[in-house]
């Protein structure tokens, strides 16, 4: 049989959905700003871009053993599809315990996150940086970076489940710990290889974590207890749990 889950704390929709929701709200407005200053191109933004681009190639050029330590990191460690691979195995596991509707809305996040970075790629276009000496290569759109969305969707996906299930301070630092990191890493390294523009790794992490702000609020509000002690329609028969 299978072990049982930590106890779930009842998602309170006072104190929890209205944070989650304004989260998501301000950081996916700024996503949606940035997306609009991208699609029109506005010049200071595309000399800034085209600044640090050309600042983090001529280093790049210069240092051969950083570039195979970055394409390591971004073609292994934190590649979408090494990001998707853990978040398969979590919902495996959720849905193997007894938590399929948790299972089944990590899974549904992680595919809304593909489906709209891929969206917004073939919608804006943006091409990606040029150069006589490329150091790496990279297909498709540029904006917004694949990479850094589904780091992002995934640790944040990973942050939360902690802390759904009460997890001790120790474990939630030490993930959020690994989830800045992976963040800031992933981004950095898709800069550095010059496969993408700053805005494109700022624009997928803002992406990332507006979906999963407003997922983890959706799912609050989805499980929480009903009035007169009735549970969510994410709670099993025996309202003991949110699925």
């Amino acid at each position: 049989m299978p072990s049982p889950l930590p106890p779930f704390r009842s998602p309170d929709r006072a104190a929890r959905t209205p944070p989650a929701v304004w989260t998501g709200a301000v950081v996916g407005a700024a996503a949606l700003v940035l997306l609009a200053l991208v699609a029109a191109r506005w010049s200071p933004l595309m000399s800034l871009d085209r600044s640090v681009a050309d600042a983090l190639h001529r280093h790049a050029v210069t240092d051969p053993g950083l570039v195979r330590v970055s394409r390591v990191l971004t073609d292994w460690v934190w590649d979408p599809w090494t990001m998707r691979a853990l978040i398969a195995v979590t919902v495996v596991a959720l849905w193997w315990r007894g938590a399929r509707t948790l299972a089944l809305w990590l899974a549904a996040t992680s595919l809304i996150g593909t489906l709209l970075q891929q969206g917004l790629k073939a919608a804006v276009g943006r091409e990606r940086p040029q150069w006589p000496d490329p150091v790496d290569s990279a297909h498709y759109a540029a904006f917004p970076s694949g990479h850094a969305m589904t780091a992002v969707v995934t640790c944040g996906l990973f942050v939360w489940l902690l802390r759904l299930y009460g997890a001790g301070p120790g474990a939630r630092a030490a993930v959020l710990a690994v989830a800045v990191v992976s963040a800031i890493g992933v981004a950095a390294t898709r800069v550095y290889l010059g496969v993408h523009w700053l805005t494109d790794v700022v624009g997928g992490a803002l992406l990332g974590v507006a979906l999963v702000a407003l997922s983890a609020a959706a799912y609050a509000r989805y499980a929480a207890p009903r009035p007169g002690g009735l549970v969510g329609p994410g709670a099993d028969r025996r309202g003991s749990r949110p699925w």
